[in-house]
């Protein structure tokens, strides 16, 4: 399969939201169609400093997987940590390394700005996902709480 990995462009909207969509339904979680519009506005800004979007597309230049980027600041370190907000690879395109070429061009970006720590969450069952985390990540031994 021919893949590459590319910035995420406006012109990609209409392929980017199924996706999106997918990666949701996935976690079992929903999205107003404001907030889905204000997510693909956020990766759109001027704001790329901060938010960061990445697609993988086919030979047809056509998005079959995502990557959301958050970079923030840190208590702990002068510069910026990376998070991987959002992962995603179309079903139809899985088991052809698309979630660690996604995964690597995430590491480019944060080590471009110079980032100490790139990191994300999944859930506790997301194995498949989690085969690949194990083989290009530490798994951090820190349990999220929230509000």
């Amino acid at each position: 399969m021919n893949v590459r990995i590319r910035p995420l462009e406006r012109r990609d909207r209409a392929d980017w939201e199924p996706l999106f969509q997918g990666y949701l339904t996935f976690y079992k979680s929903s999205l107003s169609d404001a907030q889905v519009d204000l997510t693909f506005e956020r990766l759109m800004s001027d704001e790329a400093e901060f938010h960061t979007g990445l697609v993988a597309v086919d030979g047809d230049d056509r998005p079959i997987g995502l990557a959301h980027i958050l970079f923030h600041r840190s208590t702990w370190s002068p510069t910026y940590y990376c998070y991987l907000e959002d992962l995603f690879v179309d079903p139809d395109a899985r088991a052809n390394g698309i979630g660690e070429m996604l995964i690597n061009a995430v590491y480019d970006e944060s080590d471009k700005r110079k980032c100490t720590r790139t990191y994300w969450a999944t859930q506790e069952f997301n194995y498949r996902a989690r085969g690949l985390y194990d083989k290009v990540a530490t798994k951090s031994p820190f349990l999220q709480y929230r509000r």
